[in-house]
């Protein structure tokens, strides 16, 4: 568990979901040891299919972050493509807009560049306008990349249909569960569609769960069935774009 105790002087998230999200980015340069040269997020719905190793020893290019643009060869959500209209289009000026939901920090970089002292000024004075910064940990770092510079991972690093469409699934390393706003599919039915091991990836969580817990695993190829409900906490509950 990593913890750190927010500064007094740091304009605060009251909703349990932002704080979580506040610091996925904001504490990066102090809440991890010197000796971790860096570190790798990932959301707790997207299926890893390749070596992570190979994401962590990847080259940057001297960039402190690197994140996945999001996809745009699926072209049935052109209309929900926020970034590309409005003021993302304008204050972007051509760079991509990025994804959170699996990210690289190079602490070393991180640190030795300040950008957690600039990430959190821009945080500070962006916080304070309540329509602002709707996806905290998503929106920071797109907006402040002019200044903290982003490395843009290859697209196979995060496939999710509803940005990228089934053509270039097969080559994905790892799938995200990502919102469709379009169809609004429930989370855990999207899985059971889209990714032909999750039954028995579910299978074999459940039953690890229960062999911790000291309950009686359940047997090989049963599946008790999941709640398809929404939690009011995913993340796309403000935004319904992720």
């Amino acid at each position: 568990l990593v913890t750190y105790k927010w500064p007094t002087w740091l304009h605060k998230q009251k909703e349990k979901q932002r704080i979580i999200w506040a610091y996925k980015i904001l504490f990066l340069d102090v809440i991890f040891p010197l000796s971790l040269r860096k570190v790798i997020f990932v959301d707790a719905d997207q299926i890893v299919r390749a070596d992570m190793g190979e994401l962590y020893d990847m080259n940057l290019k001297g960039r402190p972050l690197a994140y996945t643009p999001f996809c745009d060869n699926n072209k049935e959500m052109d209309g929900y493509r926020f970034w590309k209209q409005g003021f993302w289009k304008d204050h972007l000026r051509g760079r991509p807009y990025h994804i959170s939901a699996l990210y690289v920090v190079d602490l070393a970089k991180f640190r030795q560049t300040a950008s957690g002292d600039t990430l959190r000024v821009f945080y500070e004075t962006l916080s304070k306008d309540p329509n602002s910064l709707s996806n905290l940990d998503q929106d920071l770092p797109n907006y402040a990349q002019h200044t903290v510079p982003i490395f843009s991972l290859p697209q196979e690093w995060l496939w999710c249909e509803s940005w990228c469409g089934n053509a270039t699934k097969a080559r994905a390393k790892t799938i995200d569960l990502c919102n469709n706003p379009m169809t609004k599919e429930p989370k855990l039915q999207g899985a059971k569609r889209i990714v032909p091991e999750w039954v028995d990836l579910d299978s074999e969580a459940r039953q690890f769960t229960a062999r911790i817990l000291g309950d009686n695993p359940e047997s090989p190829g049963t599946t008790s069935p999941p709640s398809d409900t929404p939690k009011s906490d995913d993340k796309g509950a403000k935004h319904d774009e992720l």
